[in-house]
């Protein structure tokens, strides 16, 4: 794990040669392949920005799916904390609690998650930026995909 202290600012995962030079060459080769077509519009045009338009689609799911999973197992976590950190009159409304404010409610530290489950609860607030924004104490989560 990363050992920089993590807050709100800097705390959403960013690769680049991930989310920069990948997705860079992913789209030239869209485009390239685009321009190709509309050039010469030939079987080998037409397999190749169909291979483009695959491969920008792949991109997109090697991310999507891990960070799928991992919200799976963020609700879980933070289920099983609450059960532990709650008080009595709460532990009966965790099912309650939306994907989003788990997610979020993740970086509270357990000396604060209480008091903000009770306020995201009684507010209704679902933004999970909005939720970030109330921690005070910052709990990092250095394993995020």
């Amino acid at each position: 794990p990363d050992a920089t202290p993590q807050n709100l600012a800097n705390h959403p995962r960013y690769v680049p040669a991930y989310h920069m030079v990948a997705a860079a060459i992913l789209v030239l080769n869209l485009v390239w392949s685009a321009i190709q077509l509309l050039r010469t519009p030939t079987f080998g045009s037409v397999v190749g920005f169909l291979l483009a338009i695959a491969l920008i689609l792949l991109g997109w799911y090697l991310r999507a799916f891990p960070l799928a999973v991992q919200d799976r197992v963020i609700r879980l976590e933070e289920r099983i904390r609450m059960e532990r950190l709650l008080p009595a009159d709460l532990k009966g409304h965790i099912h309650e609690f939306d994907r989003d404010q788990l997610i979020a409610l993740r970086f509270a530290s357990d000396q604060e998650l209480p008091a903000l489950a009770r306020q995201v609860l009684a507010e209704n607030i679902h933004d999970q930026g909005a939720i970030k924004r109330m921690v005070k104490e910052w709990r990092p989560d250095h394993w995020r995909a």
